[in-house]
């Protein structure tokens, strides 16, 4: 969308989720010759959102921010709104997980969706290749889709 770099709400660095989630952003950033600017580390819950949020609000630059759960981009909606930074037009925010509540949030969130249900079924049918004692099937990646609404636009 134009923006020079995204910065990243990382969730905490010891789950493999927040781990994945701020590797596919660093790399989509280095593969687009980008500044990485260093993540700012949540705990997934909108508080801490909002705490690093009012962070990201004071820096004039900040244009667009990638979050790593709806939750906390729930708190950082909330800090650049009382910081008086307009979202889509100043900044753009995009979460991840598509919480039924995200399409609730002021604006309305952009966020990535997985497919839990396929995912938990791929889960389960390895589990059972394990118990069978069969060599298990390796994982497909199932493919997230990006759900846009109104809190992201061009810079």
């Amino acid at each position: 969308l134009g923006h020079r770099t995204v910065w990243h709400v990382a969730g905490p660095p010891n789950w493999v989720d927040s781990r994945g989630r701020a590797a596919g952003w660093r790399s989509v950033l280095e593969a687009e010759g980008r500044v990485v600017p260093e993540p700012l580390v949540g705990d997934w819950t909108a508080s801490s959102g909002y705490e690093l949020g009012r962070r990201l609000a004071a820096d004039g630059g900040v244009t667009a921010v990638f979050v790593a759960n709806d939750h906390m981009a729930m708190g950082v909606l909330r800090a650049l709104r009382e910081a008086g930074r307009r979202v889509p037009e100043d900044v753009s925010v995009v979460g991840f997980d598509d919480v039924p509540e995200a399409a609730y949030f002021w604006p309305p969130l952009t966020t990535v969706r997985q497919d839990f249900g396929v995912l938990g079924r791929q889960a389960f049918r390895l589990l059972l290749q394990r118990i069978a004692g069969r060599d298990v099937e390796s994982a497909r990646l199932v493919e997230p889709e990006l759900v846009v609404r109104e809190s992201a636009a061009a810079a």
